[in-house]
């Protein structure tokens, strides 16, 4: 393998890798340590901890209670809420893993890159979840939770066997997220505005109930 197939191979792993952890940092997990542990990719040397039959399984076991969460609506938005702390520092730590042993500069932009992905990826998740759980039927959740999984297991196997179909997507991808995250977030400020509009009705309904003379009980 020549430096330049090795230098496409190794930014798409790290980018897969932040991208992916930012929907589902379990899947992501699981599916890197199964693949190296299969022989079906050679990970490098400070991720081959994935390799661990105790880290697939922690993975697997988070990744079934993340399945059910992820698809019950409210529960996912707590749920992403209380990730946010989880997959970004995550994404960060996969990326600078993915680079190897080059130089401590180059793990560090690994790592600041991967932050930022992963804080991409995973924002547009929690946003579109949302405005999602807006809508009384849980299937939309079901859809999107589905769409998320397959979109991760895909998007990772292609960036480790089609490093250069995955880059292209993930141009794509950076593109639409400068356009969508603006957009989600003022459907959120408008969702929020609406929630604090219906709170203040009740409100002054209960105030104005409140200061209204009482008839005596007879």
């Amino acid at each position: 393998m020549d430096a330049y197939q090795q230098l496409i191979q190794t930014i798409s792993l790290t980018m897969g890798a932040a991208w992916a952890s930012g929907i589902n940092l379990y899947a992501t997990i699981g599916m890197l340590g199964l693949l190296g542990l299969t022989g079906d990719i050679v990970l490098p040397e400070q991720l081959q901890v994935l390799q661990h039959p105790m880290v697939i399984g922690a993975a697997a076991l988070m990744y079934v209670v993340e399945f059910f969460a992820d698809k019950t609506p409210g529960v996912d938005t707590g749920w992403d809420t209380l990730h946010s702390f989880v997959r970004i520092p995550a994404g960060v730590l996969l990326a600078a893993g993915a680079v190897g042993d080059v130089n401590p500069a180059m793990v560090i932009v690994a790592g600041i890159l991967g932050g930022t992905i992963s804080a991409t990826s995973h924002t547009i998740k929690a946003g579109s979840r949302v405005l999602i759980n807006t809508s009384p039927e849980p299937f939309s959740n079901w859809a999107a939770s589905v769409t998320e999984d397959i979109a991760v297991i895909g998007g990772l196997y292609t960036a480790l066997h089609f490093p250069l179909v995955f880059l292209i997507l993930f141009i794509v991808f950076i593109l639409l997220s400068i356009w969508l995250i603006p957009k989600l977030w003022r459907g959120i400020k408008i969702l929020f505005k609406k929630i604090q509009t219906i709170f203040s009705r009740e409100l002054k309904k209960e105030d104005i109930q409140r200061k209204l003379p009482q008839r005596p009980v007879e």
